[in-house]
Parts: C-alpha cells; structure tokens; sequence
C-alpha cells in the first residue's frame, strides 16, 4: 500500500510548500512587489479563500472522473499556477495566479486522502491518512525552511520555481504508480453541501475552522512574533509536524480520535501562549517550535479519521469539506492577523491566536461527545 501513497504525499509536500513559504518570505515579496507586509501576508489568505470555496464546486465537477485522472488534473492546475505566478510582474497578477494554484491543490489534497481511505482497510486508515497528510507536514519541516532560505539568497520567485519542481515531481509519481479508483458520489453541487445538516459533520468542520485560525494566525505572521533567525524555526516546527502527524495516526489507530484531537488542542493553545516565552532565545525557541508542530499536526489524521466515520458512505465529499474548512481558517487567520498586526503589534496577534485555541478547545469539549458518531465505538479506547 506504501508504494501507492507515497506519490500523493510527495503532490501535498509540493503544495504544502508552496503554500506556506509565503509566511517566511514577506520581507522580500513586500520589497519587490512594493506592498506592505500585511498585504504580502494576504498572498496566503486568497489561496486559502480559493481552495475553501473552490473545493466542494471542482469536487462537483470532477466527480465522474477516475480519481487518479483527477490527481493528474489537479497536480497540472497546480504547478501551472505556480509557474504564473513566478513570472507574474505585479501585486494584482500574482493574485490572480495563487487562485489558479489554489484550484490546483482543492482538488488535490482532498482526494489524495479519499483515495488513501478506499486504498487502505479500517484498521490501518488513521495511518494510511496520515502518510498521505505528511507530506504536509513534512513540507513544512523541509521545504517552507529551503524554500525560505532560497528565497532570501535567490529571491521569492526561485521558491516559486522550486515549487514547480516539487509538483512535477509528484505528478510524475501519481502516472506511474497510483492506480484508477472510483469513489462512488453525488455530481450536484447542493448535494455535496447536505452532510452539513448532520450535526456531527458540522462540529467536525468548525473545529477544524477554529484549529487552524489559532496555529495560522500566529504561522502566517511568524516573522513578526519573533526577532530570531526563521530558517531553523521554521525547519524544527516543520520536523515537529512530521512526528506528530505520524504519531497521531498511530495513537489515533490504538486509542480513537476524540481523545488525540482534545489533547493536541489544549497542548497547541498553550503553546500559542508560550511564544514570548519562545523568543528569548534560539534554543528555546527550537524546543518551542518542535513540541508546537509535534502537538499541533497530531490532530490532522484524527480529524480525517472522525470525518470518515461520520460519512463513510461519501468519503470524498466528507474530507472534500474538512479541506474547505481548514482553509477557511487559514483565510480567516490571514486577514484577523493581519489586522490585528496593524493595530496592536505582535502582542495581539498572540493574543489572537490564543483565543482561536481557547474557542477550539471549549466548542470541540462541549460538542463531540454528545455528537460522536457511533462507529467510533467500533475504536478501542483505553
């Protein structure tokens, strides 16, 4: 099964790249685009905004087609995006190129995951999803580094290309070693909405929403919280990220998910509060940034894990809308970060971040339990 999975973890390493090397490359983005800091932040939350709307609409469109043709497709969209948006001369223009990589990854991420779940059995899905999902993680412990320090050696744009190369990479694999699979599921656009009168796939989404607002609004600004050198920041939250999804997949396996994702939400927030702790001095803010990925990553195969089991008989749709949701919450950290910035400096994006974490923790305690989806009991818990 490893061999199938690996290609579409080396697609999302592509996009996780470039998507969150952004977050280390203001400075020279906002110098050669001549913007604020701010609005080179925003390069991130329109990406996000186009994959969250973009993805249950392309699910739709795409739902006839084989899942492997889709990968194919989809990893196409996203290095032409990307492509564009290296050569793009403007503010404007590299906008309007980060919605077509956006496109790209929308149709990409979620159904790398749906084909993981169908390709593995039930006892080994919390591992298989988290393999998959790595290659998120693993961007962030390898590539967001890399791609920062090219950045600032070569300029943004030679990030950009490198990104190029990481898709082509991954779309090579996808050829050559996924096979055709076929996830049965409804074409109509409002039909791909209706699990989202289930109350169960509804809290699933708003704490995904929440999660990922508190980790981004801190990440996405993270060269303002802190007055160290960000390469190897980056590079031990990144590696941090890479034992915690894995982890989490193995502890999400033996003892369920709602025990895994509770325990990374109270951790992360805490975390999130240590930062000025974090930045005194570069080894603490090392240990800081490893145990913040470690704890924060480790939700991520829980989370699919949960949404599998609330919608089994429309996986693809049901992890189409845990994506849609993650990105709203990065769009969400992007702009209340970036305005929160504005006014009240670092300290309040602190202050944010923590709040999302809090307002996480406390709605995911007070809704899982009396929502959880009944074939989690199937999960021993011990």
């Amino acid at each position: 099964m490893s061999s199938r999975l690996y290609p579409m973890a080396a697609g999302n390493f592509a996009i996780g790249t470039g998507m969150f090397v952004t977050a280390g490359l203001l400075p020279p983005i906002s110098a050669d685009l001549g913007v604020s800091l701010p609005a080179a932040g925003q390069l991130m939350t329109v990406f996000a905004l186009s994959y969250a709307v973009l993805s249950p609409v392309l699910a739709a469109l795409t739902v006839r087609m084989s899942r492997r043709t889709l990968l194919v497709l989809a990893m196409s969209v996203f290095v032409a995006g990307n492509v564009l948006t290296a050569l793009a001369p403007t503010y404007t223009l590299v906008m309007v190129t980060r919605v077509v990589a956006a496109a790209g990854a929308a149709m990409f991420t979620p159904t790398s995951s749906a084909v993981a779940s169908e390709l593995s059995t039930p006892e080994r899905r919390g591992r298989a999803l988290a393999l998959v999902m790595g290659g998120v993680s693993v961007s962030s412990a390898i590539g967001v580094p890399l791609g920062t320090w090219l950045g600032e050696a070569a300029g943004w744009r030679a990030t950009l290309w490198m990104v190029v190369a990481l898709g082509l990479v991954g779309l090579a694999g996808v050829v050559a070693l996924v096979p055709e699979v076929r996830i049965p599921a409804s074409g109509r656009l409002r039909e791909r909405f209706e699990p989202l009168r289930d109350r169960r796939v509804l809290a699933v989404m708003v704490t995904q929403l929440l999660a990922f607002a508190a980790a981004f609004s801190a990440y996405g600004y993270i060269g303002s919280l802190f007055d160290l050198p960000l390469p190897p920041l980056l590079w031990a939250w990144g590696l941090g990220g890479i034992v915690g999804n894995l982890l989490g997949g193995r502890l999400t396996d033996a003892y369920g998910p709602r025990r895994m994702i509770l325990i990374g939400l109270a951790a992360a927030t805490v975390f999130l509060a240590l930062i000025p702790v974090a930045n005194l001095a570069l080894p603490v803010a090392l240990v800081w940034g490893f145990l913040w990925g470690a704890v924060g990553w480790m939700t991520a195969p829980a989370q699919q894990f949960r949404t599998v089991t609330v919608v089994p008989g429309n996986v693809s749709i049901g992890l189409g809308l845990l994506s849609s949701a993650q990105y709203f919450g990065l769009f969400v950290a992007g702009l209340a970060g970036g305005a929160v910035l504005e006014v009240y400096g670092s300290v309040g994006v602190v202050v944010l971040s923590v709040a999302f974490g809090l307002a996480a923790l406390l709605f995911t305690l007070v809704t899982y339990r009396a929502v959880a989806p009944s074939s989690e009991v199937s999960v021993p818990v011990r």
